[in-house]
This record gives structure tokens, sequence and C-alpha cells, in this order.
């Protein structure tokens, strides 16, 4: 290793500070932000590749790894949070420079906080799971729009709104003419939206059913196939939490606690995490209301309402349980828990 050093990641530009292999301290900013101009300058900086670098894992993380990467660099990903908390009361005024020197400090003291980088048809998965999720959101709100406004005009809930009889029932409310445009308008921003998740649930469905750590997901009661694929894209290599504990903290499902002496406050859940994960961890967790779940008991026992005081939260409980189960599946498939599909890998190998 002849370079160590460190990367400020902004949108206009990213500043690095390295030391060379004779100690001397190079710093400056690579302008734009981009792949390419990224490409030119570790050409030119790290021609061997005999190099590591830190950034911090904010938006802009993935091409500079990638980058990095293909040019034989080393990269570390630190979490930010982490990280700031490295560099202790603030003594100076807090710049670019003195972020990457930070990062490159830490790094060369073994104190950089790493973060997994997951591979790049891990980090593909990932983003079309998000993308699936903004888009199902999306829908969800169009749709409470529309009971909004049925409402506001005095009209009669109606249940199923996307169904066949629920729009023959929306075509006859009593609505004005405002109220009328207003529906209409989002049913059309509904169907534009469910033309865009038929195909990507259809995808993620499709890679789901060929990649080994997808397969052991969904034997789980509850995980289907799209939930298996969000939850493998967002926990990956499961070996990289201690515990499965770790793992309901990482999907900010644990009870954040702050007490002083005899005081404590009332807990409530972190919400730290990765959204998606939660989402796909409460869609197979609501299945444990079914007599056929392993876990109906233990749900319905929780749910009871005992001693005066109301029961506690099943399906939170249940998700925990589920993350838990999840969390060995993968751990026990090893390396294999991150294998292309099988298609995909015997396409490559024929290639």
């Amino acid at each position: 290793m002849t370079i160590v050093g460190g990367l400020d990641v902004h949108r206009q530009q990213i500043t690095f500070e390295y030391v060379d292999d004779d100690g001397l301290v190079h710093w400056g900013q690579i302008r734009p932000a981009t792949r390419t101009t990224l490409r030119s300058w570790l050409g030119k900086h790290c021609p061997d590749g005999d190099a590591e670098f830190a950034l911090e894992g904010c938006t802009g993380w993935r091409y500079v790894c990638e980058e990095l990467t293909a040019a034989g660099v080393v990269a570390h990903l630190g979490d930010p949070a982490e990280t700031a908390a490295a560099r202790g009361p603030k003594k100076r005024a807090k710049t670019d420079r003195a972020d990457a020197r930070l990062l490159r400090t830490l790094l060369l003291e073994g104190r950089f906080p790493e973060s997994w980088i997951p591979p790049a048809h891990v980090v593909e998965i990932r983003t079309l799971g998000r993308l699936y999720c903004a888009l199902m959101h999306e829908r969800r709100i169009w749709q409470q729009r529309i009971h909004a406004q049925l409402f506001h005009q005095g009209c009669p809930p109606i249940r199923a709104l996307l169904s066949q009889a629920g729009r023959k029932t929306l075509a006859t409310a009593e609505l004005s003419a405002a109220g009328r445009q207003y529906v209409d308008t989002a049913l059309r921003r509904i169907d534009e939206l469910s033309a865009e998740i038929e195909p990507l649930r259809t995808q993620l469905v499709s890679f789901a059913r060929r990649q080994v750590g997808c397969q052991a997901l969904q034997r789980h009661y509850g995980v289907g196939w799209l939930c298996a694929v969000i939850i493998w894209a967002e926990i990956g290599d499961a070996r990289r939490f201690a515990s499965s504990d770790q793992l309901v903290r990482f999907a900010g499902l644990d009870v954040t606690v702050y007490s002083s002496d005899t005081k404590r406050s009332p807990g409530h859940l972190s919400r730290q995490g990765s959204p998606e994960l939660r989402w796909a961890a409460f869609e197979a967790a609501k299945s444990a209301a079914r007599r056929g779940s392993p876990d109906h008991g233990y749900y319905h026992k929780l749910a009871a309402k005992r001693d005066g005081h109301n029961g506690k939260n099943p399906t939170l409980a249940v998700e925990r349980k589920i993350l838990r189960r999840c969390y060995h599946s993968l751990r026990e498939l090893g390396d294999a828990v991150l294998a292309l599909p099988v298609a995909e890998r015997t396409h490559t190998a024929a290639a």
C-alpha cells in the first residue's frame, strides 16, 4: 500500500486528501463529481491501484466505490453517524478538507467504522425493491385522497376501491363537478402507477424464485416471494451481524431507552433502519393471525387483554421473530447466500 486517503463526496465535487509512500500529503477537489472525472483522476493518481480510500456511506457512495474497485483500489465505506461521533467535540470550523482528513486519519489509525459494501447485483435488486415500495406508497396516497374526497362530500365509504365493483360504486357516487374531476384524476394516476408496479413485481418475484437466499427465506410462514427478495436485498450478508438482535436493531425495530437516575422515559421504536425491510417484515407478520401460522397462539396471547391492561403489539413481536429466523437462515447458507440466480450464473459461464 502506497496511498492512504479519504474522499468527502458531495454533489458538486469530491474533496480528497491522501498520504503517498513518501509521507507527503496531497489534497484537492475532483470536479465535477461524476464517474468519468473520478475514473480519470484515479488513472492519474493511482495508476497501479496500490491504494486505500475511505468515504462515508452517503448519497453517491455507489459509483465512487465501483470506480475505486475497478481501478484496483481498496474502498472502505463508513457509517456517517459513527464517523461524526469519532470526530469528537468540534474545536474548529468544519470543512470538506477536514472531513477528508478525518476519514484518512481514522483509516490509518484502524478506527474507521467499516460498513458492508454489497455486490453489484444486490445493490440492483435493492434499488428495484425500494422503487417498488415507493410506487406502492404513492399509489396508496392517491387511494387515501379519494377516500378523503368521498368523506368530504358526504358519500358513504367504498371498500375495495380499486376492484371492479368498487369502481362501479365510485362512478355512481354523488360528487360535485370538481369532486368528480378530482376522483377521475386520482384514478388515472393510480392506473399509471399500477402499470409500473405489476411488471416490477414480476421482475422481483422472478429473481427471488431463482436465488438461493430468497428461496430459504420463502420457506418461512408468511414470507412470500416479494417479501423474500426485499428482505434478502436489505439484509445482504447476514454474517456481518454478530447476533439476530443486531439485525432487529438494524431494521429499526428495537425500543429506544433513555434513563437518568430513577427517571426513565417511555420507549419507542427507533425506526432508524431500512423502511423497506420493516415493511416486508410487517407484511409477513400479519399472516400470524391465521390459524395455520406457527405463531398463531403467540400472536393472540400477546393481543389478549388481561389484568385490566391492553395487550401488547403482537405484530411487532412477530416481526422481530421473523427477522431472527431470516437471520439464521441466511447465515447458515454461508457464501452461497449472495450467489447470482441460477439462470444468470449459467448464462454468464456460457458467455
